[in-house]
């Protein structure tokens, strides 16, 4: 069943400064149910260990061009786009090694925070038929890299694992995106909240959903992610979950969430509104 296609292409920020929440799980597996769902959708991997590259089977090693180009470089993104395999609808920006160190090479650069913004406004921005949905994909940490994606982005999708200390380092994040919406893009909005590795079996889990709920309110996303071996497995085979099982709890969690996004994103335009539909 095809998914709603949002006025204007919808750019989000997938971050969260703490290891290990399911962060690029989440944005690929997002950008695969979308482009099943029939929407043209862009992943761009901003983090040096390539995870989101590895889990869409996308060639990344040294020599291929990649989103350092565009950033140090200034190459064009549609030099570096790659078609993921097996999708008709679903392209990725790799990360290679050299951005590991990029951080350092874009303090001494001009318009050092708004690098990757003037790239996308060449690419998907000014170009609209492009995509429908792009996913950054960030390193879990708040330096220039997260700084030029939350720049370019117009929402932030923050995922958030459901175990003790789920919400720890979040007011950091959430103090950076205001920092950011007050002197670099006033555009910029938290517009959602993803629960992951969520255990039916366990009151933790449903503690912490209650609380994250009560926290951020309607921007949850009522599909929560279940921990799943599923989706754990798929990235070793250059997979996401939902062409490696699709049948799983994991796959149509993420096909449900997916959907979900999309659904919020009818009419709603890239202002300083979006994503609060």
């Amino acid at each position: 069943m095809p998914m709603p296609k949002p006025d204007s292409p919808r750019i989000l920020v997938v971050a969260n400064q703490k290891g290990g929440v399911g962060k690029t799980t989440t944005a690929v597996n997002l950008a695969a149910a979308m482009a099943m769902g029939g929407l043209k959708v862009l992943v761009i991997d901003l983090d040096p260990q390539g995870n989101a590259s590895t889990a869409l089977g996308v060639d990344h090693h040294a020599e291929i061009p990649s989103v350092y180009d565009v950033l140090i470089e200034g190459m064009p993104m549609a030099d570096v786009v790659q078609q993921v395999e097996g999708f008709e609808n679903l392209w990725c920006i790799p990360a290679t090694i050299d951005l590991a160190g990029s951080e350092i090479e874009l303090v001494s650069l001009e318009s050092r925070e708004a690098r990757l913004r003037r790239a996308l406004e060449d690419h998907v921005k000014n170009e609209p038929g492009n995509y429908d949905y792009v996913f950054i994909d960030c390193p879990p940490s708040l330096g220039l890299l997260t700084v030029n994606a939350l720049v370019g982005g117009n929402e932030v999708l923050i995922p958030i694992q459901c175990e003790y200390y789920a919400l720890e380092g979040l007011s950091q994040l959430l103090k950076n995106i205001d920092l950011v919406r007050a002197h670099l893009n006033p555009e910029l909005a938290v517009s959602t909240i993803a629960l992951t590795m969520y255990d039916g079996r366990t009151r933790l889990a449903s503690q912490v959903a209650d609380e994250v709920r009560r926290y951020f309110g309607d921007t949850v996303l009522s599909t929560a992610v279940p921990r799943s071996v599923r989706i754990s497995e798929a990235p070793s085979y250059g997979q996401t979950v939902m062409t490696y099982d699709p049948a799983s709890s994991g796959a149509l969690s993420y096909l449900e969430a997916a959907r979900e996004i999309a659904n919020r994103g009818v009419g709603i335009q890239s202002t300083g509104d979006e994503g609060q539909a």
